[in-house]
């Protein structure tokens, strides 16, 4: 299988990142305004769909804030007049998605095809070049942080052929990572003998077994699966010690990472991308989350789509892409809840700093104290049920305004117990957050249900009616 793959490319913008990376600000500011003019000249000239709904006298030196916003579903419904090239036509590349055989083919021998989750309620499409490829790979490559290696290891294996990498994850759809890693496969043939992927989505104990077997140095899944494998190796049954895990695509908790770096004694190296733009944000040395701010553009906004000041989290964050010139990003409803602080980070990198709170999730409405609704916010009860009752496994799901049913994996005395300190936490978080008496109903020896991506659906809003 052939790869889509520019090695010139790639080597020209290698050298920008690494030259970006030892820059100012100033300097990411005016390569993210070169690259935001080409951006919009190839899109007014290409994009039937962009050039309609953009002003009149709309040109590559406009302001950013004064185009409209897009979202996603809008974007799909017109796919074809989306595209800046005619060849690309929804129905086929929604055939081609649907048949897993043809994972990581190159479509039209030049683009590389995913599919999102659909977790933002609507599933997507994305086509990328060889260009926007390349700067993937550079950023991937040159802006993760990784964990020092002990010295005997550096010298012993100094180009790392000892390593043996697990993605576990989603491994039987088009979706952006399993794509990823098959495609660095195809281009680096020695990647294959030392990278292996695990599907998230049978039993675990298989899982398990597995895992054992392989004993991978590095793994790399979402973070809500490395918490899972991390009660596996507390309770003796996951014997591995990696050295690092590296997680993505859902929200890390302060606690989970806590918990994950604990009990499989690794180095836990966070990252933030999305099937729009697989490489949004790095994690520095010092923890801290960079935007890689020369190749997208970010702009959090509060639920009116106005912008919010620094530090303050958002609603929602507007992406652009300044790397696909194929299909467009500009102004898009990611969905997210991010900062952006205005304070450089002590590693002296240029790149803006990040903190991500993840997909703005259902909250649940509940009854409140003297007949009045009270809101409880998914991310909220998931912090309580993480740091306070030390459970990471678990599905909520509420039932009506006034129950909640809560499914753990555990069973015995040790499921009874966690359930206690669950049910005794929500109550308490609860009544604080002005809800009346609430019920929570428990149920044990419960697994937790993953959508087709392999993503963990922990909280659960009863359907409106």
């Amino acid at each position: 299988m052939s790869a889509v793959f520019d090695a010139l490319r790639l080597s020209a913008v290698s050298l920008d990142v690494s030259a970006a990376q030892r820059g100012t600000p100033q300097g990411i500011a005016q390569r993210q305004q070169t690259r935001l003019a080409a951006l919009l000249n190839f899109t007014l000239r290409g994009s039937r769909l962009y050039r309609s709904l953009w002003p009149a006298g709309t040109t590559p030196g406009t302001a950013l804030e004064q185009l409209p916003v897009v979202t996603r579903s809008q974007l799909m419904a017109h796919f074809d007049d989306w595209v800046t090239d005619p060849q690309l036509q929804f129905d086929a590349l929604r055939a081609f998605t649907a048949d897993p055989a043809r994972i990581a083919e190159p479509w039209l021998d030049r683009y590389m095809v995913w599919e999102s989750s659909g977790t933002s309620g609507q599933p997507g499409i994305f086509v990328q070049d060889a260009q926007a490829m390349a700067v993937y790979d550079a950023l991937e490559a040159l802006r993760r942080s990784p964990p020092p290696k002990p010295l005997i290891s550096s010298m012993w294996d100094p180009l790392g052929l000892g390593e043996r990498t697990a993605f576990i994850g989603a491994i039987d759809g088009h979706f952006a990572s399993t794509v990823s890693v098959r495609r660095l496969c195809a281009i680096n043939p020695w990647l294959a003998h030392s990278t292996r992927s695990f599907s998230l989505l049978q039993p675990l104990g298989a899982l398990v077994q597995a895992l054992n077997a392989f004993a991978p140095t590095a793994i790399a899944t979402y973070p809500t699966a490395a918490a899972l494998l991390a009660d596996e190796a507390a309770r003796g049954a996951l014997h591995i010690r990696p050295r690092e895990i590296w997680t993505g695509g859902e929200y890390l908790a302060p606690a989970m990472r806590a918990h994950i770096a604990r009990q499989l004694g690794a180095a836990v190296r966070n990252s933030y991308g999305a099937s729009e733009f697989l490489a949004i944000g790095w994690e520095c040395a010092h923890g801290q989350m960079h935007v890689n701010a020369d190749w997208v553009i970010l702009e959090p906004v509060d639920e009116h789509l106005r912008p919010v000041p620094a530090g303050q989290p958002s609603s929602s964050v507007l992406l652009t892409n300044l790397a696909n010139h194929v299909q467009p990003l500009v102004r898009y409803d990611l969905g997210d809840q991010v900062s952006l602080l205005a304070e450089r980070c002590r590693c002296g990198s240029p790149l803006p700093v990040l903190q991500v709170q993840g997909r703005h999730d259902e909250p649940l409405v509940m009854c409140g104290q003297g007949g009045r609704r009270a809101t409880l916010l998914p991310l909220a009860l998931s912090t309580v049920l993480e740091d306070n009752a030390g459970v990471f496994d678990f599905t909520l799901r509420q039932i009506d305004a006034c129950t909640l049913e809560l499914h753990l994996p555990q069973e015995g005395d040790e499921g009874h117990q966690a359930l206690a300190r669950c049910c005794a936490e929500l109550q308490a978080f609860a009544i604080a957050m002005g809800v009346g008496a609430i019920q929570v109903h428990g149920k044990l020896g419960q697994s937790t249900p993953r959508g087709r991506s392999g993503k963990s659906c922990r909280i659960v809003a009863c359907a409106k009616t």
